[in-house]
């Protein structure tokens, strides 16, 4: 896989790195600790050894001394590994364990928690537009997606239609996580319609004609691997009566897009809106996981319907920030921004658009989406004028 520089930190101590496949958590990996002690539990091979042998861990370390990184990729393939790290951490040696995963649920289903508290959780995301540079182009991004692995195949399009059967096919069906494959994959495109929507979980168990106990743990499993993300509503010292659902994205825009069905009566402005809106969400959720500083990702929307797309609130932040698909603002693109301003005059604010001018109208900063996202670097605040 090509390469190219990630804003990716690298915690002093031992941590865990999770982020879906193909998001070249492997690949920084191998530039970044290039002398490391490595086990690949991709390798099937090395998968059953230690499976059956966990102890095997120890063993290596032992004969290799002189290595001061030890690399486990996808530890969730043998989970009982956790138990061999736990001790040799409490060993108190000086070496440092970088363990990397594409799903959560075994590892939170097993010894995880006895690492808490000794490694740090962080995250590897699809590129973030700063990452390519010159080479970013929104328009390729929305069809195809940020996702390393995807961006660089000689065939993006087919790249990204084997995307979700890989994960289909290795995660879900190989660790028999679900009873019914078929009825999970319509729950992958049901749930794409509520990408950049509020979460209407009985709704979509109509659609899929399954149970809603059902569909909450598909979200779950969804979740657990990395695949999609939710925002909570902003509700801090809220004025206003406030809805209480959760919005829903997938954590790539290609990947939404390789999953949302389209036809005669789709419209393909309203799928580019939604993904063009899940794309700055992948983002700023990106700005917020490299900064590691506590900010945190919501949205605002009034029981009214006034609704604000992304609110980033944090020690040393608090941003209001609007995504229209759109080359003129309108006064009424506005309207979102000002009310909840009213609300929170704390708050700086910006829209985002698809024109070409930078704009300062009353308190709002009107910026277009492609200047924004090349410019969106986790040192760096979101506003140029604000003090990071």
């Amino acid at each position: 896989m090509a390469t190219a520089g990630r804003f990716f930190e690298a915690p002093a101590a031992s941590f865990f790195l999770f982020g879906p496949r193909g998001t070249g958590k492997s690949t920084w990996l191998r530039m970044a600790f290039p002398g490391a002690l490595s086990v690949d539990l991709l390798d099937p091979a090395a998968q059953r050894l230690y499976q059956a042998r966990p102890e095997r861990l120890r063993e290596l370390i032992a004969g290799n001394p002189q290595a001061r990184e030890v690399v486990i990729d996808e530890v969730q393939k043998a989970p009982a590994l956790l138990d061999v790290v736990h001790e040799l951490i409490e060993a108190d040696r000086p070496r440092r364990f970088i363990l990397t995963g594409s799903s959560a649920r075994k590892l939170r289903r097993g010894s995880a928690n006895l690492l808490a508290g000794r490694l740090v959780e962080t995250s590897m995301h699809p590129f973030m537009a700063a990452e390519l540079g010159d080479n970013f182009n929104l328009h390729r991004a929305l069809e195809i997606g940020l996702v390393p692995l995807i961006w660089h195949a000689p065939d993006p399009t087919a790249s990204l239609r084997a995307y979700a059967s890989l994960y289909l096919r290795e995660e879900v069906q190989a660790e028999a996580l679900v009873r019914d494959i078929g009825a999970f994959a319509r729950f992958l495109e049901a749930i794409s319609f509520s990408h950049g929507t509020l979460l209407n979980l009985a709704e979509i168990a109509r659609e899929c004609q399954v149970g809603r106990k059902t569909v909450e743990g598909y979200l779950g499993i969804l979740e657990d691997l990395l695949l999609a993300f939710r925002v909570p509503v902003f509700t801090r010292r809220a004025k206003r009566h406030l809805v209480a659902h959760d919005k829903f994205y997938y954590f790539d825009a290609g990947v939404f897009r390789s999953l949302r069905p389209a036809g005669p009566l789709d419209r393909a402005e309203e799928i580019e809106g939604m993904a063009l809106e899940g794309l700055v969400a992948q983002h700023l959720r990106a700005w917020i996981g490299y900064r590691r500083r506590g900010e945190q990702l919501y949205y605002w929307r009034t029981k009214s319907g006034s609704e604000v797309d992304f609110v980033i609130y944090g020690p040393e932040s608090f941003y209001a920030i609007e995504v229209k698909r759109a080359v003129h603002i309108h006064s009424k693109d506005l309207r979102a921004l000002n009310a909840f301003r009213e609300d929170y005059p704390e708050a700086s604010a910006c829209l985002l658009y698809m024109g070409k001018d930078r704009l300062k109208i009353g308190e709002i900063s009107c910026i277009p989406i492609e200047a924004f996202l090349k410019g969106l670097r986790p040192e760096q605040a979101i506003l140029e004028h604000e003090v990071p």
